[in-house]
């Protein structure tokens, strides 16, 4: 494969039923974690039984960076790491270099819980090339934070965290808060005053209905109008435009110049017209939504030795086959369908 023949199938990449393109690509390296927040990994269901991925299903890092490859040559330009919690995969900086290494990636970023990001791990990852990390915070209240991830993880240990990606130049660090009613839609204004100021942005997620063992209730949903009206009686909002289309949060900065929030609203205000992304689980299937039921097996094409070629015209075939389009759509029938768990694809 030449690089002209790269550039000439970014050019002309497919497009899927709703003529959106392919731009993203969200790589889940395990579906294991060592969280057990109760919107996606519930501890009645994911408990000592449960039976993760074993080590031979997973995909090499050779296997996740023939897929990367292939899909860049379609169009992607941003690749995340994702799990599960990805810091549970050994050597993963190792990966970051590989990836890093595909022409035409310009960004790979990396969604973590924030457990395992030492100092020493966020150098090692930015010398390898990751370009972002987005860390997972729901309360800056232990006892709320502890009961969402139902570990008795401490809130100090993610912040410190959060401190060990900036200081290693993996900047802006998003912090994301998924935002439940009744557990932590008290703590919005906390997280606000902290983070305002701090370079970091933080990103308010409505409480989706991913998977289907979070018992998601649309009453415990927190609309993001109302987020962002909590924060605007306090601390003036402003909008800000997208910095690329399909975009996922929408922006607002603060009026008096003290950085800039924004809202995931996937229930209240779906984004699906725009969405530009395919997931790929640990163990090489492909998804074309969040909340898909089913994925198309690439670990099986690469395993029997098919070409790149091949796999990139399956890919292709996927992708331009696509309708998803789940949250403009959601409704009390669509809720009772079968949907792949968070922890398989992330988030």
């Amino acid at each position: 494969m030449t690089q002209i023949h790269t550039a000439q199938e970014s050019a002309r990449g497919p497009r899927d039923r709703m003529g959106r393109a392919l731009r993203d690509l969200r790589i889940s390296v395990t579906d294991r974690c060592n969280f057990r927040c109760r919107y996606c990994m519930p501890r009645e269901v994911f408990g000592p039984d449960f039976a993760f991925l074993p080590h031979e299903a997973l995909l090499t890092f050779e296997e996740i960076t023939t897929l990367a490859r292939i899909f860049v040559t379609l169009g992607v330009r941003k690749l995340r790491l994702t799990g599960g919690e990805p810091l549970l995969r050994r050597d993963l900086e190792q990966l970051v270099r590989m990836l890093a290494a595909i022409p035409g990636v310009e960004e790979i970023a990396l969604t973590t819980n924030g457990s395992l990001l030492t100092p020493a791990k966020a150098k090692a990852l930015r010398e390898a090339g990751l370009t972002r990390v987005t860390v997972s915070l729901d309360s800056l209240d232990d006892d709320v934070f502890m009961r969402m991830n139902d570990v008795h993880f401490p809130v100090q240990r993610v912040l410190a965290a959060i401190d060990a990606a900036a200081a290693a130049g993996l900047t802006p660090v998003k912090v994301n808060m998924v935002v439940k009613r009744g557990m932590n839609d008290h703590c919005v204004l906390d997280m606000a005053r902290h983070f305002r100021g701090s370079g970091h942005i933080l990103r308010f997620i409505e409480y989706m209905d991913v998977g289907t063992s979070n018992g998601w209730r649309m009453e415990d949903v927190v609309p993001a109008a109302e987020i962002l009206e909590q924060i605007h009686r306090v601390w003036p909002l402003e909008a800000v435009p997208p910095r690329y289309p399909g975009e996922v949060a929408t922006r607002y900065r603060y009026a008096d110049g003290a950085g800039e929030i924004g809202v995931i609203a996937s229930v209240t205000r779906p984004f699906c017209g725009g969405c530009t992304r395919a997931r790929l689980s640990s163990d090489g299937q492909l998804y074309l939504c969040l909340f898909a039921a089913k994925g198309y097996d690439l670990r099986s094409l690469l395993r029997a030795g098919a070409a790149e070629d091949e796999i990139r015209t399956r890919v292709r075939e996927i992708w331009e086959g696509r309708t998803d389009r789940y949250s403009e759509i959601r409704t009390a029938a669509t809720r009772g369908l079968p949907k792949v768990e968070m922890s398989r694809i992330g988030g």
